[in-house]
């Protein structure tokens, strides 16, 4: 996305989610200006992948809604999957395509002008440039399921445990990247488990009710 796409506001006002019978999370709100961090907390089964699920317009919220510029995200739901990365527990990685091939495709859908070959030094993966994906260990995936965030910029990132299986030094490269991505005008929105060092970042913990179940 170009520069112009940053500068936007990313909100959502009551929102409200249901798993069949059960509701996951009611009332929940929020508002990103440019640069904004939001980080998602809370145990399993709270909800916070189904939260970024409706941020990225994967699902619709049992009630509120989620804009963008003042926008609803579901008036154009094709320009919304455009200005998002959104990065879950599967990294999005084709096992048969090689490292530098799986950003290549990347870059290529989205029009961008950074080459596969920066994005993969930049996560110490260079030297798996040639090499199916299917050979990477786990940690080596999800470097390069990050690696696409700056193959193919984006304005809006939605990160689902981007540290799970990263070693300390892949995790400050992250952090990095991260803090670059918001000087730039981006937002972020980031569910985690662990601690994540995000300036200024808002936070919403969802909680299970007593009996264990979603709220």
């Amino acid at each position: 996305m170009g520069c112009g796409e940053l500068q936007k506001s990313f909100a959502g006002e009551g929102l409200a989610c249901r798993r069949g019978e059960r509701r996951v999370f009611a009332d929940v709100a929020f508002a990103l200006g440019p640069g904004g961090a939001l980080v998602l907390g809370g145990p399993n089964g709270s909800g916070k992948t189904s939260l970024l699920r409706l941020m990225a317009g994967l699902a619709r919220p049992e009630q509120g809604d989620i804009a963008w510029d003042g926008t609803s995200i579901t008036e154009d739901p094709a320009a919304h999957r455009g200005r998002l990365h959104y990065v879950g527990h599967q990294e999005a990685v084709k096992l048969a395509l090689t490292a530098e091939e799986n950003l290549a495709f990347w870059a290529q859908m989205r029009g961008a002008t950074a080459t596969a070959a920066t994005a993969l030094r930049h996560f110490r993966l260079e030297h798996r440039t040639t090499w199916p994906a299917r050979y990477l260990s786990a940690g080596e995936r999800k470097r390069l399921g990050l690696a696409r965030l700056l193959a193919s910029p984006a304005a809006l990132w939605l990160l689902d445990e981007p540290t799970t299986s990263l070693d300390t030094d892949s995790i400050e490269i992250l952090l990095a990247m991260i803090a670059e991505h918001r000087r730039g005008g981006g937002c972020i929105a980031v569910a985690t488990h662990t601690a994540m060092p995000l300036p200024n970042a808002q936070t919403i913990t969802l909680a299970l009710s007593a009996s264990g179940r979603p709220m």
